[in-house]
């Protein structure tokens, strides 16, 4: 399977768009698995995962647009789609719903991405992603193939041509940072 989604990739990266409509419907089951991740909580949002994984594939639609390296950045690619799905859903609820809930906890864990995905906490994290994007790229990578796309230290590793070590030491990085920026109230 692997290989069949590195070549669908590849046929992507050429400009095929029926070529994407395959990749999707071979990925489907795991990018379902990426938008239960981004949802987790549920309650918080009017979205499911059917629904994000779907609008994902809208926003990627145009495969001009889509420029893949491999299987990896692929997933990368569809989680970072999914997560500007759910922010936007979530800054429209925060504007219907004006004065909401106190901070919630966050947490970036190896096995649990998100305790919670309350608008606010959407939000927020977005916010500090975006700021350690501008400040390190590779760490706002490295978070969003790890939290958002669910890969492993190994498979980032791999993507990313670094070693494991290096991905542990970023991941710590990256995960300080973003704790310090949603605030100690988080």
């Amino acid at each position: 399977m692997t290989e069949d989604v590195t070549q669908l990739v590849e046929a992507v990266g050429a400009g095929d768009g029926a070529a994407l409509k395959r990749l999707f419907e071979v990925v489907y089951d795991e990018l379902k698995r990426i938008a239960r991740r981004q949802l987790l909580g549920g309650g918080a949002l009017t979205l499911d995962t059917t629904g994000l994984v779907h609008e994902a594939y809208l926003k990627l639609v145009n495969p001009e647009r889509l420029e893949l390296r491999d299987r990896s950045h692929f997933f990368v690619v569809a989680a970072k789609a999914m997560r500007q799905i759910a922010i936007d859903h979530a800054r429209r609820r925060v504007a219907q719903k004006r004065g909401g809930p106190a901070a919630i906890a966050v947490t970036l864990d190896d096995d649990l991405p998100f305790e919670s995905t309350s608008p606010d906490t959407l939000l927020r994290l977005d916010a500090a992603l975006d700021q350690l994007g501008e400040l390190e790229p590779r760490l706002a990578e490295l978070v969003e193939m790890r939290f958002f796309a669910g890969l492993s230290v190994e498979q980032v590793a791999q993507a990313q041509n670094l070693t494991v070590r290096t991905i542990h030491r970023d991941w710590r990085r990256a995960r300080a940072f973003l704790f310090d920026a949603v605030g100690s109230g988080a």
